[in-house]
């Protein structure tokens, strides 16, 4: 049996609220905010004080939230990529809970050095796997299942290259990064 708030998201699905409002929203938004931080669209002067010009910006957030939505492709890729990026916030807030268990009261806690960094890249990796498993080729295949089967069709010498590749990145990067004024001092 159904409930009354089964009844009214049911009712907000019928009429588009999650296809249509909820992206235009979303994409509105971000491209608003950007286009606002970035100030590409130019800044106008009133009485001494900058100003963003607010009414383009909202013009052309509007224009390209709008033209996102026309998409259905685009509509369902960003419907399935927000929802798996919270499916990834919420691991994320329940593992920096755990570690607050942890943690002695008292003392602000802040994942730090190598463990801000691998945090970080679990979590940009997490959220470029959603991303390229949202994308779907014509076939109905993804990115993401089209890059593993094509890793795992016996081609173990790309592997090999990609990881060597990498390696070799990881120490040019190292041998020719600066060294910090503090060891430069001692």
């Amino acid at each position: 049996m159904a409930t009354p708030f089964r009844q009214v998201l049911d009712f907000f699905d019928s009429i588009g609220l999650f296809d249509v409002v909820l992206p235009f929203l979303l994409v509105f938004t971000i491209v608003f905010a950007i286009l606002e931080k970035t100030k590409v669209l130019g800044q106008e002067e009133i009485e001494g004080k900058k100003y963003t010009k607010k009414n383009l910006n909202a013009i052309a957030a509007f224009s390209i939230a709008f033209l996102v939505i026309a998409s259905s492709q685009l509509v369902e890729i960003i419907t399935t990529v927000s929802a798996n990026a919270v499916i990834v916030l919420f691991l994320s807030v329940l593992f920096l809970m755990l570690v607050g268990s942890f943690h002695k009261e008292g003392e602000p806690m802040y994942l730090q050095g190598g463990w801000k960094l691998a945090f970080m890249g679990i979590v940009f990796a997490s959220i470029m796997g959603i991303f390229l498993d949202a994308i779907k080729t014509k076939d109905g295949e993804s990115w993401l299942e089209k890059l593993l089967s094509f890793s795992s069709n016996g081609t173990d010498e790309v592997i090999g290259s990609v990881i060597l590749l990498g390696l070799m990145v990881f120490f040019v990067f190292y041998a020719t990064k600066e060294t910090s004024k503090e060891a430069k001092s001692s």
